[in-house]
């Protein structure tokens, strides 16, 4: 297999999630349409599975990112499922509909293939259907090598070893994200705590 592309530092700010932003989460997948879910997931997800497969996700062995608009809403998702006993991640992504076309989608993609890649592992597999257009265009731009049979597809990259600069990236992308993250609550806090100018006395 073909080693990996250098990943480039993400120009949007993705940042860890952890188990409190579960409902977070919850809420950005149950707001993708029917065929949308189907897409992310390879088959129909009614609201009750998307909850459960929320509630069942393990931040302490996988890692989850996400990508958060000015009001501090989850609008890019993506989970890296790891294997140690194999050194494989495995990767989903969903992006909300109304934010696509930005480079989040991407931007997820590459964050995840770093953090695989400083975590040691070797091989990243993501699973989508074959009609899913939007994610064979991203595997392909990152250079996931693709495999489609009976309409799914099977996307796989090669993951270079670990070198300072991939530590020294990551930092630098966590920092990034850290930052906004700030930057975007005190703009939330201050857009919802300012008082609203009283009325002129008749």
């Amino acid at each position: 297999m073909a080693e990996a592309a250098m990943v480039p530092l993400p120009p949007v700010p993705v940042q860890h999630l952890n188990p409190r932003h579960r409902e977070d989460i919850a809420r950005h997948l149950l707001l993708l349409p029917e065929e949308d879910r189907r897409l992310r997931f390879g088959r129909h997800m009614r609201d009750d599975t998307i909850r459960e497969y929320v509630d069942h996700i393990d931040f302490e062995r996988d890692r989850v990112f996400g990508v958060h608009d000015a009001d501090l809403n989850l609008i890019g998702f993506a989970h890296l499922a790891l294997a140690p006993a194999t050194q494989v991640a495995e990767l989903g992504v969903s992006v909300d509909p109304s934010a696509r076309g930005k480079g989040y989608g991407f931007a997820l993609l590459e964050r995840v293939v770093l953090h695989a890649t400083n975590l040691g592992y070797r091989v990243l597999f993501m699973y989508c259907l074959a009609e899913n257009g939007i994610m064979m265009h991203l595997a392909r731009k990152a250079g996931l090598k693709i495999v489609v049979e009976a309409g799914e597809a099977d996307a796989r990259l090669a993951l270079d070893r670990v070198t300072p600069g991939d530590m020294l990236r990551e930092a630098i992308a966590d920092q990034f994200a850290l930052v906004d993250c700030m930057l975007k609550q005190q703009y939330f806090w201050l857009a919802h705590s300012t008082p609203e100018p009283k009325a002129a006395a008749g």
